[in-house]
């Protein structure tokens, strides 16, 4: 699966992102290689982190891995 990043708006970006760290280790030492390559720039962070979960499992996380069956808070409101 080809998955564009760079395509993603905003708000994907965020979401996608927080089912990925869901799955990661969440320390300062595991998330320390994302701030290495986005260094104050989250938007630049988020892609980041996709990217590292799409190369380990081969797609966006609310479609594959470990975090396709996590239902964010955010998504429950209104329901």
């Amino acid at each position: 699966m080809t998955v564009d990043i760079e395509t993603l708006d905003l708000r994907t970006l965020q979401r996608e992102c927080a089912r990925a760290l869901l799955t990661m280790d969440g320390t300062s030492a595991g998330i320390s290689k994302f701030n290495k390559q986005a260094h104050h720039n989250s938007q630049l962070w988020y892609k980041a982190v996709i990217k590292f979960y799409v190369d380990e499992h081969g797609g966006l996380p609310c479609d594959v891995g470990p975090a396709k069956d996590l239902v964010l808070y955010s998504e429950t409101i209104g329901l």
